[in-house]
């Protein structure tokens, strides 16, 4: 089912990534070096963050694709900080939503995973105003 929402819903540039992926050969490494160097997920003089795998799936209609990465040196929270997140969705866009998914803490293994329909809508309370006095 993934595969059919893929070839409807994936943005041009979902696409190019899973191509450019998939065109290394199995057991190559699939660096995307300048991605994560653009995206500022190296730590300087420490290894560069290694694509694993992709994944897609779908939520709630729309196509979810996760790029999983190791990243050994490039702490989890450097990954999921708001301003870097919010870039993902402009890099990766236009016309997706982007989070960061913890994968799994002992192996050093996070996403970013790319929602088409564009950013989530975020819910806030409204402020309550100050009573004058």
């Amino acid at each position: 089912a993934s595969e059919g929402i893929f070839d409807r819903k994936a943005t041009e540039i979902i696409t190019k990534i899973k191509q450019d992926v998939t065109r290394h050969r199995y057991g190559d490494e699939a660096h995307l070096d300048t991605t994560v160097k653009k995206l500022g997920l190296v730590v300087p003089g420490k290894a560069y963050p290694q694509l694993r795998e992709l994944r897609q799936e779908v939520e709630d209609g729309e196509l979810a694709f996760t790029m999983v990465w190791q990243s050994l040196d490039t702490p989890y929270k450097m990954w999921a900080d708001e301003k870097r997140r919010k870039k993902y969705e402009t890099f990766f866009g236009p016309g997706v939503g982007a989070e960061v998914v913890k994968i799994d803490a002992e192996q050093r293994l996070v996403g970013i995973k790319l929602t088409t329909g564009g950013p989530k809508k975020v819910e806030t309370a409204p402020v309550a105003e100050e009573a004058k006095a």
